[in-house]
């Protein structure tokens, strides 16, 4: 599958420079993959330029990925909960239950008025269909419409996967984990990283071997658009790829280093991306900072992210 050069562009005038600027960054991951350093030392750029136009994320559909807030959470659950409330969020999107039964999580997400309609859960490896139903269970108690497999990529000794035979034993899990989500009444995804774009030993993507061996009435993927660029491809390439299968996008900036931003401090040109949502399908748009409140940063800093983020969402036109 060729992610690069799917069609002629036809965004804005100022989208060239930003993504010439991140995809030269983004490229180093491809040599330097599992390193601290994956990005480092690309040129000073400017942040993104932000096209302008009719459409606008709709704010019914703006979520959070919990993990952003996890320190505050774990510190007091019913007062990051309302925070988030107050900020503007209706939804949210779990990391677990923080200590708590998936009914004692719900209530809390009920007595702070809010729906966690996706949910990140691993499947289990090697697969078993009984834990898997239990998982599934207790995402039906908190209310969950989709849950996610959160992570894959790396071996025992944590160096990237590279063996073609691995992702295709992960594809045949994702159809199993897939099938037994329907006829829980979920809708199954899959999260990227940047180690699903690493070279293969065929020459092919672990990405590839998911998008082309899962099935799609099964198995949707949840687009994380920061790791997409670390990854060194363009989501808005993996979109047109993929028409259809992106029903969920985790909205992450990156700053020049390479490292997370606050949204609309970083790179990336968000509305470049979801100028191509229908192509997409997407259904929910996700804040997330995974560093949001370790140091340097406080952990109630990742209340500001959080913040910043709803209201970058809920102002951006394109």
């Amino acid at each position: 599958m060729d992610q690069q050069t799917n069609g002629p562009e036809t965004a804005p005038a100022s989208e060239p420079v930003s993504r010439r600027r991140v995809l030269r960054a983004a490229t180093v991951s491809a040599a330097a993959l599992g390193t601290a350093g994956l990005l480092a030392g690309p040129a000073a750029a400017t942040p993104a330029g932000q096209s302008y136009g009719r459409r606008r994320v709709p704010v019914d559909r703006i979520s959070i990925q919990l993990y952003t807030v996890r320190d505050q959470l774990a510190a007091d659950l019913p007062g990051t909960l309302d925070a988030l409330r107050r900020i503007g969020y209706r939804r949210v999107e779990h990391a677990g239950f923080v200590g708590r039964t998936a009914a004692q999580f719900r209530a809390a997400l009920d007595a702070a008025g809010l729906r966690s309609t996706s949910g990140h859960t691993g499947i289990p490896q090697p697969f078993d269909a009984a834990t898997w139903e239990r998982a599934l269970a207790d995402a039906n108690v908190v209310g969950c419409k989709k849950i996610v497999h959160p992570y894959f990529g790396r071996d025992a000794e944590g160096r990237p996967i590279r063996d073609p035979a691995v992702y295709r034993a992960l594809a045949r899990d994702l159809n199993q984990a897939g099938r037994l989500a329907e006829r829980a009444g979920l809708d199954f995804g899959y999260h990227n990283h940047q180690l699903e774009f690493v070279p293969l030993t065929d020459g092919s993507t672990g990405f590839d071997i998911l998008t082309r061996q899962t099935d799609p009435r099964l198995v949707h993927f949840e687009l994380d658009l920061y790791w997409t660029w670390r990854g060194a491809h363009d989501p808005v390439d993996v979109i047109r790829a993929n028409r259809g299968r992106i029903r969920q996008v985790h909205v992450k900036d990156l700053d020049v280093e390479g490292g997370f931003a606050d949204l609309g401090d970083g790179v990336i040109d968000f509305g470049r991306i979801f100028a191509h949502e229908r192509e997409a399908g997407i259904e929910e748009y996700i804040v997330e900072r995974d560093d949001a409140g370790t140091p340097p940063r406080a952990p109630a800093d990742a209340l500001d992210t959080a913040r910043v983020g709803f209201d970058y969402l809920a102002s951006l036109r394109y």
